[in-house]
């Protein structure tokens, strides 16, 4: 499996806006991607600017088809301005493992 973890530093004040599009890419991701298997998003206790995105997706392929998706596109224009910067972790899932709640 084919992951990565987003460290994502939002204008001051930004998140609600950022969440409120992330909030949609996020779950349609998770819901209408078959490849798409995490799409988590976390907020860093240690400033409220910074997000971290957590996503696994069955293969590289399958993330780059995510990139092609309506929800995905649509979030660009609405969180590209609020990011200040991003770090891109990209790796292999060696131990998958989860609960619902």
């Amino acid at each position: 499996m084919y992951s990565l973890l987003l460290k994502t530093q939002l204008q001051p004040g930004t998140l609600e806006r950022f969440m409120d599009a992330m909030r949609i890419n996020a779950a349609s991701s998770v819901r209408d991607e078959p490849g798409c298997l995490v799409f988590d998003v976390i907020r860093d206790y240690s400033d409220p600017d910074l997000v971290w995105l957590y996503e696994v997706y069955e293969s590289e392929a399958a993330f780059e088809a995510h990139m092609l998706t309506a929800h995905f596109l649509a979030s660009r224009p609405l969180v590209e301005p609020l990011i200040v910067r991003q770090e891109v972790v990209e790796g292999e899932v060696l131990a998958f493992n989860g609960k619902q709640i």
